[in-house]
């Protein structure tokens, strides 16, 4: 597979992902959109300049959280996440309103999450390894843990 072909499969396979990840770091969507172009136009030059890369979607999210950190801290922009809507068959009131209890407390608990919880959080629930994480966000493998755990932990506590 030539290096066009290795590109288009990873922009189609990582795309919304990195891009996902990115409003984690409280980027606003259009921002988000812009830094997610920039990495996939950085990962092209780098294939086309270095030849192969030894994990292209680790190096991926490695440079959306870089410029990801870059650009937050020009842009002090927040969005809230969007509300997910009830359950189905949660259609009388009393489930409604449990539901939105719910989420709302989830929302609060991401929140109160560190900005590298919430980016752990957010890698592992793409697939990450740890070990990818760790390179992504250039951290300790066991760092990873605990940040994940501690992000998990809370969650729970908020659910419950």
């Amino acid at each position: 597979m030539n290096i066009e072909e290795q590109f288009h499969r990873l922009y189609t396979e990582a795309r919304e992902d990195v891009y996902h990840y990115l409003l984690t770091f409280q980027l606003d969507p259009a921002s988000a959109q812009d830094v997610t172009q920039e990495v996939f136009l950085r990962l092209y030059s780098a294939w086309k300049s270095e030849g192969q890369i030894r994990n292209p979607r680790a190096w991926v999210f490695r440079v959306a959280h870089n410029l990801g950190l870059t650009t937050r801290k020009r842009s002090a922009r927040w969005e809230p996440m969007e509300e997910s809507g009830p359950p189905a068959g949660a259609a009388d009131p009393e489930h409604q309103t449990l539901h939105k209890e719910r989420a709302q407390r989830i929302q609060e608990a991401l929140k109160e999450l560190s900005s590298q919880q919430r980016q752990v959080l957010h890698l592992r629930a793409e697939g990450l390894k740890y070990r990818e994480i760790a390179e992504a966000i250039g951290i300790q493998v066991s760092t990873v843990s605990v940040f994940l755990t501690r992000a998990l932990t809370r969650l729970r506590k908020a659910i419950e």
